[in-house]
């Protein structure tokens, strides 16, 4: 599939919608915490276990990108969108038969595996697109399209919420409210699959081309073998993992935070917090990665990690005694998450070049997929132990964050160990001077 090229006069302002089409449905992931009670009720689960579709989901989107991403330089947007609206929207479908029939590794196959793999595709499927068409102002462009996926849950959250007070929070209404998932997103992603454009100029996509940028330029391959590629590799999945443990189970931590106090955190408010959470994830990703075009990317790093350090020892020192001081403490926490996720392409194209920053964001993202078990996996494991153990409230998860900032520690640390990267991993400039330079050659005396 030849990715579809901008007529004469396309507005680069027309991609930006197209890639926030797909963004905005598969951001839904963000609001899977809203179905974990109900399933854990329904299909009698563990909180580690309800976790199990969205960690998976989590691991298939930064495999699928890893994999993927060469396939997306390859055949353009337009062929990505299209895979990522098949996969995410058939995950819903198959998630919703085994809601139904009460299959629970239904629900994990297709939401967390096939729908994962749209996750993956059509998360990387704008980011090299935006890079070339905004070749001024890379962090804002990803910013304003990554934004969406962190803002899926604003709108998925309170929708989702609906729909189980509406259908029940039996099977039924479960898979009643999968299916109206997957059916809705598969026609909003559409709007991108048709909109989306690649820029006229031919050889913008090679080092040296018209539309290439200047700079060093360095193939996938490379990247992967340089100390550069690996630090932020660390950096991205430290920030991950420190933010997607508030995130995965948002709803029940901030019930669970304020079970003993004088007001208690009901249902409904509980899911208004992950709309909160989502909105601030939404906002830090234009916010940040707008502010790192101005400050630098590295700079933008230490304010993620380090204040968001910060952070995480207010809330466990402090949290359960005031509610403002929790809520903003997290909504700081999450602003630097989706920041950290806006802000890593345009860093990458800062040390690697355009040549196939696509392919090399999706490496990258294997970063997300480690994160992905590991946040999840140490909320919700010390959670059921320490319930085990007799205790409650915020107790259950005091040694969680206290783990969090100590991988904002390791974080920081890595983002200050990056440096340019060494010219021998450069793909050489086209050699379009050599004539001139033989010409010379040859009429020197």
């Amino acid at each position: 599939m030849r990715p579809p090229v901008a007529p004469p006069g396309w507005s680069r302002w027309l991609v930006p919608p197209a890639a926030l089409s797909v963004h905005l449905s598969i951001g839904q992931a963000y609001a899977w915490s809203v179905f974990k009670p109900p399933l854990e009720s329904a299909l009698d689960l563990s909180g580690t276990q309800s976790a199990l579709p969205f960690q998976l989901g989590i691991v298939m989107l930064g495999l699928s990108a890893a994999f993927g991403g060469t396939l997306v330089e390859r055949n353009g947007p337009r062929w990505a969108m299209t895979v990522a609206l098949v996969c995410f929207s058939s995950g819903f479908l198959i998630a919703a038969l085994g809601a139904a029939t009460g299959q629970y590794w239904l629900i994990v196959f297709g939401y967390g595996f096939v729908g994962g793999i749209g996750l993956g595709i059509g998360y990387i499927s704008p980011v090299s697109t935006l890079i070339k068409w905004f070749p001024d102002r890379p962090g804002m462009a990803t910013g304003i399209a990554i934004m969406g996926f962190g803002g899926g849950a604003l709108i998925a959250s309170p929708w989702s919420a609906w729909m189980l007070d509406s259908f029940g929070t039996d099977g039924h209404g479960i898979a009643l409210a999968f299916l109206v998932h997957g059916l809705t997103y598969a026609v909003f992603m559409s709007l991108g699959v048709f909109l989306v454009r690649v820029p006229r100029t031919e050889g913008a996509h090679k080092p040296g081309g018209p539309g290439a940028l200047d700079g060093p330029q360095v193939s996938a391959r490379s990247a992967v073998r340089t100390p550069q590629f690996w630090c932020l590799w660390v950096v991205l999945c430290m920030n991950v993992t420190a933010g997607i443990g508030i995130l995965e189970k948002a709803a029940p931590m901030i019930t669970d935070f304020f079970a003993d106090t004088s007001t208690p955190v009901s249902v409904s408010a509980a899911a208004g917090f992950v709309a909160l959470l989502s909105a601030a994830n939404m906002a830090g990703r234009i916010g940040w990665s707008s502010a790192s075009d101005l400050i630098g990317r590295k700079n933008i790093y230490r304010l993620y990690l380090g204040v968001g350090a910060l952070m995480y020892l207010l809330i466990a020192q402090f949290g359960d005694d005031s509610k403002p001081l929790f809520v903003v403490c997290a909504l700081v926490i999450l602003s630097f998450y989706g920041g950290g996720f806006a802000t890593v392409p345009a860093y990458l194209k800062d040390l690697f070049g355009t040549y196939q920053v696509g392919a090399i964001h999706g490496r990258l993202l294997t970063a997300w997929s480690t994160a992905g078990v590991l946040g999840p996996l140490i909320v919700n494991r010390v959670a059921d132990h320490q319930e085990e153990a007799g205790k409650h409230g915020s107790a259950l998860y005091g040694l969680s964050f206290t783990i969090m900032i100590g991988l904002l520690v390791v974080g920081f640390v890595a983002n200050e160990l990056v440096r340019p990267v060494h010219p021998r991993h450069h793909v050489p400039a086209p050699k379009e001077d050599t004539d001139d330079d033989h010409a010379a050659e040859r009429t020197a005396p």
